[in-house]
């Protein structure tokens, strides 16, 4: 019983910051960003401090390369995380925009205008840095937000959302503190506890792994946004420029693999198949990426990893639909555009695609047919991220196709409500 009091005391004193947050300008919330920017800069060596006993924690759960890779921080990665709270300050504000104007025949003028969501927790692993971006892309939206990291990222996430506050605090005496918050308690009971709470929480937001989000979407009571997991693919179509393809797949794949728009398939057309495979197997195999083909594409790919640390096997039908987050590569050989779109949608997971090809015709069918949040020509899959699309720090991405889709910034935490100015209308 104590748990459940517990998260509504949280989610209730979230629910009052948003109502106070209402009455902060647009001004106070960039200077309080910009504030939070500095205080997050100020106390690098703390964080580090911080993070240092996560990533033991990390150690001791097993936590795979990928996994400690996103948990930790560094000056770098605290440096970014100030880049993007400046980056949302100076992002025009989205609150209060007339979205449509309509007037009746009666005179009754109707206006749709943006206004924030209210409450909304965020549940994440590993991540420090979602702590921040969420807790701004939250703040500068009028929204009180709930962060709830993972058990591995505990002291970091504490000690980041104290920063944002008492900078916050130092420039705005009145900024309300419960407007960030981290959930206290590493209990996994605590997200079922604080998602029945639909008084109080209107939205829930959970990025990490598939089970992760499947769990929070099974047991939330309140309105879910989520993407299970990123099974994005490359397509080098037979038009593709081979050197351009080369590098846009071993960006895809290799620039950062722990990410969720990072590619995990590779898809060749079979008549540049023999010419493009054993390049760019060699070409990845400087990562020791690891191959998962099929038969076609294994015979291309075998010779080209003796004597590197690249290893290569036949694919089963599960590996098709993995997100490994590593360096992991699934490879087909298909027969033209129609057999990679099939295999996108048989086996995708609507996130990310790509395709390589100087065949302007052939890229539009893709891009029209391909049925994922984001799908590029010319491209790698890694551009799907908020900064990149130029929202600031983004809080997630969607691949629901009710509501947000894609990289979520600050319009897509923005709901409306619709005003009605009359002059004593009265319905017949």
């Amino acid at each position: 019983m104590a748990l459940i009091d517990d998260m509504t005391e949280l989610a209730r004193r979230a629910k009052a910051a948003s109502r106070e947050l209402a009455k902060v300008s647009a001004t106070d919330k960039d200077r309080c960003l910009r504030a939070m920017a500095d205080g997050l800069v100020a106390a690098t060596p703390r964080l580090i401090e911080a993070n240092a006993r996560d990533l033991e924690v990390g150690r001791g759960l097993g936590l795979s390369g990928a996994m400690m890779d996103r948990l930790a921080l560094d000056a770098g990665r605290i440096a970014a995380m100030a880049r993007g709270l400046r980056e949302v300050a100076a992002l025009p504000d989205v609150l209060g925009r007339v979205l449509d104007t309509r007037r009746r025949p009666n005179g009754l003028v109707l206006r749709k205008v943006s206004t924030p969501i209210g409450v909304v927790v965020i549940i994440y692993e590993s991540r420090p840095n979602v702590t921040a971006d969420a807790a701004s892309l939250c703040f500068k939206t009028g929204n009180a937000t709930i962060l709830r990291g993972g058990k591995e990222a505990l002291n970091s996430n504490r000690l980041i959302a104290e920063v944002l506050i008492a900078s916050a605090r130092a420039v705005l005496p009145g900024f309300p503190e419960h407007a960030i918050q981290v959930v206290p308690t590493s209990d996994r009971e605590a997200i079922p506890a604080l998602l029945s709470l639909t008084q109080y929480v209107n939205l829930c937001m959970p990025r990490g792994g598939e089970g992760l989000i499947r769990a929070v979407a099974e047991c939330s009571k309140v309105p879910v946004i989520k993407h299970y997991k990123g099974v994005c693919h490359v397509y080098v179509h037979t038009a593709a420029d081979l050197a351009m393809a080369e590098e846009i797949v071993f960006n895809a794949k290799c620039q950062r693999p722990s990410t969720c728009n990072a590619a995990e398939t590779l898809l060749v057309d079979r008549p540049v198949a023999e010419a493009f495979l054993p390049r760019m197997v060699t070409r990845l195999a400087t990562k020791a990426v690891q191959f998962h083909a099929d038969a076609e594409a294994l015979a291309s790919i075998v010779p080209v990893l003796e004597g590197t640390a690249g290893r290569a096997r036949v694919a089963d039908s599960m590996d098709w639909e993995t997100e490994y987050n590593d360096y992991v590569l699934n490879v087909a050989v298909v027969d033209g555009l129609d057999a990679a779109i099939t295999h996108i949608h048989r086996h995708g997971s609507g996130h990310s695609d790509a395709i390589v090809t100087a065949d302007a015709a052939a890229a539009e069918r893709f891009l029209a047919e391909v049925d994922s949040a984001a799908v590029y020509w010319n491209a790698s899959t890694r551009f799907t991220d908020g900064g990149e699309y130029g929202m600031g720090a983004e809080i997630g991405i969607s691949t629901d196709k009710i509501g947000a889709r894609g990289p979520m910034g600050l319009e897509e935490l923005c709901s409306y409500k619709w005003q009605g100015i009359g002059s004593g209308q009265v319905r017949a």
